[in-house]
């Protein structure tokens, strides 16, 4: 019986942790008599900024910065994990592929261990697994195997969300047509980002259609917001107008949108947890790996259009022909 469980989880954006709920989700309700456990290389999202998504999950906090990173952690992990009350895992869930990381999760004492690193050959069970861009899905379609169980896919429900978000929500964006936009990349080292000008040009032609252009930017990015609205009036940044300032909001406000076009970032997994009709624009990236998961997102991958990594070759007309 498995009453213990892990997850380890490398990523350190909020992207990363979002792209994973509906794996907690469903761990959660087919193992519903189980402790769960979260441990992560980076901060603990789940109790920090997206704690508003109620996300119900242990932390497994064995004060090891960047977890799994350094190799001298190697030395450090059991040691730390024994003056716990906790004395073994019944499974362990590796969701990432550094062999280094890997070795170094194994110190934590587990009767079953999964991960996909060195082509699962890590993994106490040996069967015939299987690659998926998403790491979800994937996860779930290989624990079925893993354990010969039938675990189901279970996606955010947004009755997780607050009333006062919802509410929130709805004072903020109180009418209709609003279409959303997010252009701004947290990591800085990749050009995911589609020009500033693009984007405006983008908003300007669906205010002739009678449409209402809402940005999620951050309220420190004074710059970028003072620059559009001086490019379009009627331009609205709803979290500037409000005293809530989480990831969630951004959920909520999602709901009240017709449509939502963005690159890929943190903020194309928050809206896209509101499952509306969204255009996500990638370059660089991986767009079967970090795409929403949802059937309503069309995709504008440069390198499947135009061969590029250049993101930039994506046309306005392109993106307002699927609007």
């Amino acid at each position: 019986m498995i009453k213990r469980i892990l997850m380890y989880n490398s990523g350190g954006g909020l992207g990363d942790s979002i792209q994973i709920i509906p794996l907690i989700l469903s761990l959660k309700k087919y193992f519903k008599d189980s402790d769960l456990y979260y441990l992560g290389a980076h901060e603990n999202h789940y109790h920090g900024r997206l704690k508003e998504y109620n996300i119900k999950i242990n932390n497994l906090n064995l004060d090891l910065k960047y977890f799994g990173f350094r190799w001298w952690h190697i030395f450090f992990a059991k040691r730390r994990f024994n003056k716990m009350s906790i004395k073994k895992f019944d499974l362990v869930i590796d969701l990432q592929s550094k062999i280094r990381n890997s070795f170094i999760l194994k110190q934590i004492p587990t009767v079953n261990f999964y991960s996909s690193t060195y082509d699962y050959r890590l993994c106490t069970v040996k069967k015939n697994y299987i690659f998926e861009d998403n790491i979800a899905n994937q996860t779930i379609n290989n624990l079925n195997k893993f354990l010969n169980v039938k675990i189901n896919k279970e996606n955010y429900n947004l009755n997780y969300l607050s009333q006062d978000l919802i509410d929130e929500a709805k004072r903020l964006l109180p009418n209709n047509n609003y279409i959303g936009f997010s252009l701004t990349q947290g990591n800085v080292y990749r050009k995911k980002s589609w020009k500033i000008e693009k984007f405006v040009n983008l908003a300007r032609k669906i205010v002739v259609k009678k449409k209402v252009p809402v940005f999620f930017i951050e309220k420190n990015n004074t710059d970028l917001i003072n620059k559009i609205k001086s490019e379009i009036s009627t331009a609205l940044f709803p979290e500037l107008k409000s005293k809530i300032s989480s990831p969630a909001l951004v959920t909520a406000l999602s709901t009240r949108l017709e449509k939502a076009i963005s690159i890929d970032n943190g903020i194309m997994h928050m809206i896209a947890l509101s499952k509306i009709p969204m255009i996500v624009l990638f370059g660089p990236t991986n767009s079967k790996k970090f795409a929403p998961d949802n059937i309503n997102v069309d995709i504008l991958d440069s390198k499947e259009i135009y061969k590029s990594n250049d993101i930039n070759k994506i046309g306005v007309e392109e993106v307002l022909k699927l609007i």
